[in-house]
């Protein structure tokens, strides 16, 4: 994966785990506890990759993103981050499998509006 769209996967991919377990039936908890723990792995191996290609030693903004979305008014897509928001990301990403193991048999009804819900969360946390 391209480094540029780096942080744009890492905010975004939960989003896409959350349409992953929509699809699957209310009732089938294995593979929805499954899936949202591959996608917050998934999640947690991106945040290392941001973290492999960081320089810690340059206080600017890093994976810098920036693309026109609306021409008028104008309105942009811009992302970029920063020492302490790296580590922040590492944390978010790295606790979320860990709250996700932590509720596997805990949760035992609406476990899909659960883990959409850790998703969901993961993504506001990190965006």
């Amino acid at each position: 994966m391209s480094p540029s769209y780096l942080l744009t996967a890492l905010t975004f991919l939960p989003l896409a785990g959350t349409t992953a377990l929509f699809m699957l039936r209310a009732d089938d908890h294995e593979w929805i506890r499954r899936i949202a723990l591959a996608v917050s792995l998934f999640e947690f191996a991106l945040s290392l990759q941001l973290l492999h290609g960081f320089a810690l030693n340059s206080a600017d903004y890093q994976f810098v993103e920036f693309h026109n979305w609306i021409p008028s008014p104008p309105i942009h897509y811009h992302l970029g981050i920063d020492g302490i928001s790296l580590f922040l990301v590492l944390l978010t990403t790295f606790l979320t499998p860990i709250a996700i193991l932590a509720s596997w048999k805990s949760i035992e009804r609406r476990v899909r509006a659960f883990f959409i819900s850790l998703l969901v969360l993961e993504t506001g946390m990190i965006g």
